[in-house]
């Protein structure tokens, strides 16, 4: 005697040895012995176990679901009494076991209540559950699709329109990240590694953008058309003013000019001239949602992404040759480089030139054209000359000046068509980076000064003595710059801070314009936090593609060896290039700030990482 049942979802024969009311002990088909609950016994029978399974199993295929479905009433039923039905006799046991395979293997059809019990499914129920059942088999079969391309290193089209969020911002339940990740388990490669392959990913530097700008700009870069209207009736500044402007020659938002005025006995008008987007922009406008959708412009090496949009860009920069919409601070400057109180202005300024400084450093700088009284070289060439000699008496004055101090460059990359990288040095405080930063720096400290004295909130930038840059919505003292109050307002263009920043200038300066946010409002807390992460993700993200193609420029000129400065422990700054890394082998006691020389590693592009070596120490630069 044989017994038939069920033991973890499979159904099995096996010959008796010894029955009792609980167990049987039998030898199944594999020959062990076993015991098997009387519970999951199904019925006993005569002959060969192998060959009547094997009989029961093929008559279960046999059996048509959804026929046996439709004979089955609302009411739990047995499988005997549903066999019965079904075959419209009485079932032999052959039929019986082949009735509760198919049963047993149709569970959208058939629910198990007990050992042989079951209850059909609700017409409603099952049709939602086969639809779910051919959607799956449709969607493997289109996985099996993409796989099979995948493995031949072709890019489906639906899995490259997905491929930037695949490889950065995943959704583990889409079918395309499903199957490329498979894909790339099975052939032992990075999911990025198969990216290339497949021709997804062109380069380093695109897969690095695509990252950023799924995270910062899911809709693209692409700024809105967005209409702007210039402010009419805008009184002109004084005939004399003949503002210029001194910014790199890739410069478009040309956000502050400088003017200059000879008053006589030695007495000198100074204007401070910065643009005024402000006036065009209305609270929550679609202009406004962009600013603060995007909160500044984006720079990276050979690429910007722009705060506004171009027309609105062109409309109020400050670009030569025509009046523009400015706001203007003045300062009436004795033969001491005193000053007074600053006036200020909402005017149309007429910009007379666009310095560029590719062109005009060559003829100003530390070593020529700098001083008062040296021969002109270009236009307001005179007038730099006095800016420079007032932005160094400035700068005495907040206790910033460092007589005969020691050269110091930064270093940024620039990459042509080719993917050829050069290096642009410029010399840290050079006389034209001084001259603009200290007009910048009155303008700003003057302006944050005037919002604290009539209680306007404003986005701040606060440093406490040994502490570290902070933005605040509280006027505090700036302890690196040495001044007491400190906010940005002269880049409008660029920035949401100057934007917010000079919208609450204005209506200080005209009461026609009412201020962005009042005092201690909690929007302009939540302005200062998004405006504050934002600009901090872009410098983050400009700082890894100026490291991606500084290790770029280390690999085509083929460097060996480089020098670094000790920033603390490990860390070092590399010289000549805007490379921050961390090298082995620095001696524990090696002090900051000494220089030393370093063997070049291994260099992964992927990761930005490099390999460096400490060989010694150097004798500082000259």
């Amino acid at each position: 005697m044989n017994i038939f049942y069920e033991e973890s979802g499979q159904f099995k024969t096996a010959a008796i040895v010894q029955r009792n009311d609980a167990t049987y002990q039998v030898d199944t088909a594999h020959g062990k012995r076993a015991k098997i609950k009387a519970n999951n016994v199904f019925f006993e029978f005569d002959g060969n176990g192998a060959d009547f399974l094997q009989a029961a199993q093929s008559a279960a295929e046999e059996i048509d679901t959804d026929l046996l479905w439709e004979v089955c009433g609302e009411e739990e039923f047995s499988g005997e009494a549903i066999a019965a039905e079904y075959f419209g006799h009485a079932p032999s046991k052959p039929e019986l076991a082949a009735t509760l395979i198919a049963l047993y293997a149709a569970p959208m059809y058939f629910y198990k209540k007990a050992k042989g019990i079951f209850k059909a499914a609700p017409a409603e129920t099952l049709k939602q559950a086969l639809a779910a059942m051919a959607r799956k088999q449709e969607q493997e079969a289109q996985m099996a699709a993409w796989a099979e391309e995948l493995n031949a290193f072709r890019l489906p089209e639906a899995i490259a329109r997905d491929l930037p969020r695949i490889l950065h911002q995943p959704d583990k339940q889409s079918l395309t990240y499903k199957t490329f990740i498979r894909t790339a388990d099975v052939l032992k490669l990075s999911p990025l590694a198969l990216a290339q392959q497949c021709g997804g990913v062109p380069s380093i530097p695109q897969y690095l953008l695509d990252g950023f700008l799924l995270q910062h700009f899911p809709r693209g870069t692409d700024a809105p058309a967005i209409a702007v209207t210039l402010p009419e009736n805008l009184p002109q500044a004084d005939a004399s003013v003949r503002a210029f402007s001194i910014d790199d020659a890739s410069t478009s938002e040309v956000d502050d000019a400088l003017s200059l005025h000879d008053l006589g006995n030695g007495k000198k008008r100074v204007g401070i001239h910065i643009a005024v987007p402000a006036l065009a922009v209305a609270n929550d406008s679609e202009i406004e949602r962009n600013i603060f959708a995007r909160q500044s412009t984006v720079y990276y090496p050979s690429g910007k992404i722009t705060m506004l949009p171009e027309n609105w860009i062109s409309a109020f920069s400050l670009d030569e040759g025509a009046y523009r919409p400015c706001v203007s601070i003045y300062f009436e400057v004795d033969a001491e480089g005193g000053y007074g109180a600053p006036q200020q202005r909402i005017e149309s300024v007429f910009i007379a030139d666009n310095l560029r400084l590719q062109t005009i450093e060559p003829f100003f700088n530390r070593e020529r054209g700098s001083q008062i009284g040296e021969a002109e070289q270009f236009p307001h060439h005179a007038a730099l000359q006095w800016f420079y000699a007032w932005a160094i008496s400035l700068q005495k004055k907040r206790n910033r000046y460092e007589e005969n101090a020691a050269p110091r460059y930064d270093y940024s990359v620039d990459v042509d068509a080719h993917g050829t990288v050069s290096v642009l040095t410029r010399e840290r405080d050079a006389p034209l980076d001084t001259l603009v930063s200290e007009m910048m720096i009155l303008a700003n400290s003057t302006w944050a000064k005037i919002l604290d004295e009539h209680n306007i909130g404003g986005i701040f930038r606060v440093q406490p003595p040994q502490g570290k840059v902070r933005m605040s919505t509280q006027s505090e003292a700036h302890d690196g710059m040495g001044v007491a109050h400190y906010a940005w307002f002269t880049s409008p263009l660029r920035r949401a801070a100057d934007y917010i920043n000079q919208r609450q200038l204005l209506s200080l300066i005209d009461p026609q314009y009412s201020p962005r946010y009042s005092h201690n409002d909690v929007a302009l807390f939540a302005a200062l936090r998004d405006f504050d992460g934002a600009y901090a993700a872009y410098g983050e993200f400009q700082q890894q593609m100026e490291r991606y193609w500084s290790l770029v420029y280390i690999q085509q000129n083929a460097l060996t060896e480089l020098t670094a400065n000790v920033l603390r422990s490990d860390l070092v700054r590399v010289e000549g290039l805007p490379l921050v890394a961390r090298s082995l082998g620095i001696p524990i006691d090696m002090p900051p700030k000494s220089r030393v020389k370093m063997r070049v590693g291994e260099i992964d592009l992927i990761t930005q990482s490099v390999s460096l070596h400490y060989i010694n120490a150097v004798a500082p630069s000259a």
